[in-house]
């Protein structure tokens, strides 16, 4: 959820960091700080609440702020409000959390992340003298860190092991000692963190955009593990404080890919390049016109004892789940369901051997997700990850992986990265169904040149946006908002409902359609708009049904259906079409008018499109 930065090296430390966490402002923050030092002398810290730019104000860019080591934060308020003494970086003595001076402490540090145990630390510490000045669990653990490392006077290595077999929950943990000048000391459990080296200088950050300016070189720390980190050079240990030998990774996407090209918003840049992320995702395993799963890593034999699919996600990508099954079970003889991580993992499912489990993050590090995976990994269940980004938790953990090529995305509302998860559901559902005899060779060639077409359909969609831009500028102010469809449509509903709702703060909901009747209808009256996603043949008229029965009692429709299907217009009120497509795959075209709508209504409401509030990019802890 927060966002965490980190330099050591030869240049002044807070500008960096300041660049930094700009470029994590998406991740979703109530206030900010870096804490920075020079050689021997005492480490300055500076916090501020709001945005960003309240920092940056404060230390005029940075430049007032000397020293070539430091650590910076963005807090996203979990443990106390999120006010000047709440923000972070917090210190192990008794400092009032004012927002600015030196301090006087042996430990600095900053923390993604939540302490489960917080309350039974802070009694512990209580009676060994310890006084606390916010409210967060980070100054807990900070103190913690404090405490070990005094009482064995041994050095950072034990004092963070120590610190880290004793406290339960997730962390990103950076660290300063006062009397290891020019050092960070970074440990880490369930919350993201890399490290990047370049010309002797070292960079930590919660997400790749954040150092990508500086270096492609990066190393992923692993669960349990901790690091010291000096100006070039980053050595690594496990929790008995042995040194653990690792490789860097190279970061493929390029610094420009995480800048806004010009568009006004992050978010409105990503739709954009939508085509290009779904060829790209669809080129990745499409070869001379055949679905190859070889970089996957499932072959046919496992593909044919498969015999139940348990596709689990949160958010958009449990809408991409609800989407695939359809497809799925279509496609394939295979039984399929759908579950939320945050529940799943709760319920202490059933597993059946012949069961493939696969998860679905942008990130790769989604909390619940993450943790459902693990649930099927103990139960000795088969997982396939589908996920964006390199080396992350879940695409490390799961036994298989399908690489989605979005490349990075910025924008809270996702985007790109649901159309390449959604396309990558497709191409398992065509390859599963063919390798199991449950499509024919006719079907599957054909399948595949649907597949294909779609990028440049997607462009043809994105020609037409105007359309979208006034019907939304028209209904900006309505303030009930349904969504209706049935079977895959009512999955797009789903994905619709949810962009418009979260970046206009519009109340939105989306509901299968035969489920009008059953109390929701009671909730329409004049002004409502009721928005019909008509994309599959076999139910049109049952949808179209439902939304008539609406606007006999006020509501205003707008239909949104494929090329030459019925007298749509007749019927409601304002009609949009997307291209012909299989059936089977219309998703991926009929969610971007729905993203379109959302981003419209947003700009048209005069509210910050990347960064709505309460909302982060990734939900890095419960």
């Amino acid at each position: 959820m927060c966002g965490i930065v980190g330099y050591t090296g030869t240049r002044q430390a807070a500008p960096i960091l300041l660049e930094g966490l700009s470029k994590l402002e998406y991740r979703g923050y109530d206030s900010a700080g870096i804490a920075v030092r020079e050689g021997e002398e005492l480490t300055k810290v500076v916090k501020e609440t709001g945005r960003l730019r309240n920092l940056y104000e404060k230390t005029d860019g940075g430049n007032a702020l000397p020293g070539t080591c430091g650590i910076g934060h963005t807090r996203w308020a979990t443990h106390g409000e999120p006010t000047q003494t709440n923000a972070h970086p917090h210190v192990s003595g008794n400092c009032t959390g004012s927002g600015s001076g030196a301090v006087e402490s042996e430990v600095v540090g900053v923390h993604n992340g939540i302490i489960e145990n917080y309350q039974e630390l802070k009694e512990k510490l209580l009676k060994h003298g310890y006084q606390f000045y916010s409210d967060t669990d980070t100054e807990i653990v900070i103190k913690l860190v404090d405490y070990y490392y005094k009482k064995y006077k041994i050095g950072p290595v034990d004092a963070i092991a120590k610190t880290m077999v004793r406290v339960r929950g997730s962390y990103a943990l950076e660290l300063m000692f006062t009397d290891h000048p020019g050092e960070i000391w970074v440990a880490r459990k369930d919350s993201p963190m890399i490290i990047g080296i370049a010309d002797g200088e070292t960079y930590i950050a919660s997400d790749v955009p954040a150092i990508l300016k500086y270096t492609r070189s990066v190393y992923y720390i692993d669960n349990l593990e901790f690091a010291k980190l000096t100006p070039g050079e980053a050595v690594f240990y496990d929790l008995n404080g042995d040194k653990v030998q690792k490789e860097p990774v190279e970061i493929t996407f390029s610094a420009e890919a995480a800048e806004k090209g010009g568009f006004e918003h992050f978010m409105m840049k990503e739709i954009h390049e939508q085509p290009k992320a779904v060829a790209d995702t669809l080129h990745s395993v499409i070869k001379e016109g055949k679905i190859d799963l070889t970089n996957v890593g499932l072959d046919e034999t496992q593909i044919k004892q498969i015999q139940n699919i348990i596709l689990v996600a949160c958010g958009s990508a449990w809408h991409v789940g609800m989407a695939c099954q359809y497809v799925l079970e279509d496609l394939t003889d295979i039984s399929v369901r759908v579950e939320l991580a945050s529940e799943f993992r709760y319920r202490k499912p059933k597993f059946r051997r012949d069961t493939l489990v696969i998860a679905i993050s942008q990130s790769g590090e989604t909390a619940d997700t993450l943790a459902a995976l693990r649930l099927a990994k103990e139960n000795g269940i088969p997982t396939l990850a589908i996920v964006n980004v390199v080396g992350s938790s879940i695409a490390r953990e799961a036994d298989n992986v399908f690489y989605t090529l979005a490349g990075p995305e910025i924008a809270v509302a996702t985007t790109k990265a649901y159309s390449t998860q959604l396309i990558a559901g497709y191409c398992l559902a065509v390859q599963f169904g063919f390798v199991r005899e449950s499509i024919d060779k006719e079907s599957y060639g054909r399948y595949i040149e649907e597949l294909q077409l779609i990028p440049q359909k997607i462009e043809r969609l994105l020609e037409e946006k105007e359309r979208i831009q006034w019907f939304a500028a028209k209904y900006a102010n309505v303030h009930d908002v349904f969504f209706i469809g049935r079977g895959i449509d009512y999955a797009i509903c789903l994905e619709g409902s949810l962009k418009l709702k979260e970046i206009s703060y519009i109340h939105s909901e989306a509901y299968a359609a035969g489920e009008l009747k059953h109390g929701t209808i009671s909730l329409i009256e004049n002004g409502t708009l009721v928005i019909g996603v008509l994309t599959q043949s076999d139910l049109y008229e049952k949808t179209i049904s439902n939304m008539v029965e609406c606007k006999s009692r006020g509501a205003y429709l707008m239909g949104l259906t494929t090329y030459g299907k019925y007298a749509t217009e007749d019927q409601v009120n304002f009609t949009v079409y997307v291209p012909k497509v299989d059936e089977h795959f219309v998703g991926s075209l009929a969610v971007i008018p729905l993203q379109l709508l959302g981003y419209y209504i947003s700009v048209a409401r005069g509210l910050d499109v990347d960064k709505p509030r309460n909302l982060a990019k990734s939900v890095t802890v419960e």
